[in-house]
Formats: C-alpha cells, sequence, structure tokens
C-alpha cells in the first residue's frame, strides 16, 4: 500500500493555447509557478472530502482494500480521457480532449506533452472535444488513437520514444460515411479492434449537420482490415472484453438510459444474446452521483471496474456490484498498471490512482 499523504504534482496548473507567443508562455510558466502551491492545497481538500471505497459486497476485499488511499498525481487539466500504462518505461500516457494532447505522466510524477495535436491535425478550431480520447497499445508496441477532430481510428506514424503527429489511419469511415468520432476501444489477443463512435467530438454533437451517419455504432476493425457493424447505440461509449474473450460490455452514456450492455463474442466481428449488465439510470442527477457510464476495464479474474455516477463501480462477472470509489469528480475512464495492482484514473481535470490487491 502507499502512504497516506496524497501526492499532488505540481507545475501543470494552466495551459497554454498553441496560438500564444512565447513571452505568454513565459509568464504563464512564472504564474504556475507561484500559484502551484495554493492551487494544490485546494486540490488535496477537494479530493479528501469526497473519496471513498464503498463496499457493496465482501466479495469486493479481495479486489481492493476499503482502506486504500486516493493519490492525485496531476492536476489543472480541462478533461481528461484515455488512460494508458506504458509497462516498458514505466509512464501513463493520457488524452486531454479540449486540448487536442496527450500528456505523459513519468514515474517521478512529472507531466509533459507527448503529442500535439492528437486528435484535430486540421486548420483553425474544432468544436470543443477536437483532440484524441481513447489510446490503445499494440502487440508492436504503437500507438493507437481514437480521434474525435479528425474522426478517424489512426496508429501514430512514429515510436513511443520519438512522438510525433504523424498519423496512419486504420479506418475512417463505414460504408463511405465518416464515422462520428471514435471514443474508446480496446485490441483483442488476435488483433482485432472493437470501438465505439459516439457524436460528443462533432462540434454541434448530436445535431452537427456534418454528422453523416444516422445512427451511433459499435464496431469491430478485423486483422483482415474488415470493418464490421456490431450493433447501433444511442451513446456507446467504454468498451472491454472479458479476459477469456467470451463477452463484450460496452457503457451507454445516455441520461434516460445510462446502462451497460454486455454481448456473447461467437467470433471476432460476431455478437449475440445482447442483455443488459446493469442499469443506473434511477441514480442519474441525484447528489453525489455525477457522471454517466463511461470507460471501462476489465482485469484478469474478470472484474469490470467501469466509471459511471459517482466515480468508478467494481462488478463481478454476474453483474454483480461489489464495491464503488467515489472520486467525487465526473470521471471518464480507467487503467491498470500491467501487473493489475494499481488503477489510474482520469475524472474531470484530475489523474489519480489507487492500490489494489
Amino acid at each position: 500500500m502507499k502512504n497516506s499523504s496524497i501526492t499532488i504534482v505540481l507545475g501543470i496548473l494552466l495551459f497554454s493555447s498553441c496560438k500564444e507567443n512565447s513571452k505568454k508562455e513565459q509568464h504563464d510558466d512564472i504564474l504556475k509557478e507561484e500559484t502551484s502551491e495554493i492551487v494544490s492545497k485546494k486540490s488535496t481538500d477537494i479530493i479528501k472530502a469526497a473519496f471513498a471505497i464503498e463496499i457493496l459486497d465482501n466479495e469486493a476485499l479481495n479486489v481492493i482494500d476499503p482502506e486504500a488511499t486516493l493519490e492525485v498525481l496531476a492536476s489543472g487539466f480541462t478533461w481528461t480521457e484515455g488512460p494508458l500504462w506504458i509497462e516498458e518505461d514505466n509512464y501513463l500516457l493520457f488524452s486531454d480532449i479540449p486540448n487536442n494532447k496527450v500528456y505523459k505522466l513519468d514515474s517521478n510524477h512529472g507531466v509533459s506533452t507527448f503529442l500535439e495535436p492528437s486528435g484535430y491535425t486540421g486548420e483553425g478550431s474544432y468544436g470543443d472535444e477536437p483532440g484524441s480520447n481513447g489510446l490503445i497499445l499494440n502487440k508492436q508496441g504503437e500507438l493507437i488513437l481514437l480521434q474525435h477532430g479528425d474522426r478517424k481510428v489512426v496508429k501514430m506514424n512514429a515510436s513511443l520514444d520519438n512522438p510525433k503527429s504523424e498519423f496512419i489511419t486504420l479506418s475512417d469511415s463505414y460504408n463511405g460515411q465518416k464515422f462520428n468520432s471514435p471514443n474508446d476501444g480496446f485490441l483483442d489477443k488476435e488483433g482485432n479492434l472493437y470501438f465505439t463512435d459516439p457524436p460528443y467530438g462533432l462540434p454541434l454533437k448530436q445535431d452537427d449537420p456534418n454528422k453523416e451517419l444516422d445512427f451511433q455504432g459499435v464496431y469491430c476493425l478485423l486483422n483482415s482490415g474488415e470493418l464490421v457493424l456490431l450493433d447501433k447505440l444511442t451513446k456507446p461509449n467504454g468498451i472491454g472484453q472479458s479476459p477469456d474473450g467470451s463477452t463484450l460490455y460496452v457503457a451507454v452514456s445516455d441520461p434516460s438510459h445510462a446502462v451497460w450492455y454486455q454481448y456473447d463474442i461467437v467470433k471476432p466481428g460476431k455478437v449475440t444474446n445482447k442483455r443488459i449488465f446493469y442499469d443506473v439510470t434511477p441514480l442519474i442527477g441525484k447528489e453525489g452521483q455525477q457522471g454517466l457510464p463511461d470507460g471501462l476495464k476489465i482485469n484478469s479474474k474478470g472484474y469490470l471496474f467501469a466509471t459511471g455516477p459517482g466515480g468508478i463501480w467494481i462488478f463481478n462477472s454476474s453483474a454483480k456490484a461489489i464495491a464503488r470509489i467515489h472520486t467525487g469528480q465526473l470521471t471518464s475512464n480507467c487503467a491498470f498498471s500491467n501487473d493489475g495492482k494499481r488503477l489510474f484514473m482520469t475524472a474531470d481535470d484530475y489523474i489519480l490512482a489507487v492500490d489494489l490487491l
């Protein structure tokens, strides 16, 4: 277990836009240093007041210690998403969607810009969520990004050691119609890429005049290059697979139907037996239940860690909620360290972590 102190990464509190000149950036750097102590204390107080681990079933005691300590690893972003742990070099990557950046948080808790732009590579501005969202590492150690602004699933055409905003398009349309804004995804053991495509990255969301598809899809991009539509949902978001590859989970971020769906995977690109895994619609809008079903991950034991109202929900494979991690923030996604003993969380403008058993 980590010690009881809450760690705050200082120095990343304000972010300059790409249009600001160097003089303004130098001024901001000085301002960050002068105000970091005050902002850090405020952040600590906010998180301390809200954080709690709620055990709903004793089964959870095999997964998380109710006395586990929350760590605030970094703060001061706009909307964090897509956490990805890079085990080989001991650092975390994550998206800051509104700022069109991917950041790197290394093992010494230092934060730096890893990639800019990350999701929108065109001229001018593009809505309020132009950046990358989900981040995935393939078996070759290459970074895959789900891009809001460019509306593509891409692979970075550069190594992690020398990142560049140069991308190879893996998929950008279905039946000749551009995606809405690819959101989250994962690779199965055979290299098939499952992902969701809600409208959140479009400047006017569902009502955007440039929206080409009349639905929001869940897809599988087969390792052969064929794109398969698995389902159409109102607001598909987080997506994951059971350790044995037999079950697909998809979060729906629809306030009127806030659920996680479960499917049987017959073979890559084919699912059956769609059913509701868990429904949190009655909680939406209630005090302390901020947020909707969003990103999710499944650990090696088959436990589902799903962001939703209030923070993180932990389910067993039988759809029983066994614990909740209350963050007090709108929590967007999570990721494990490679050994599964540490959970990283993107929550509003924070990067959080807690140890697992």
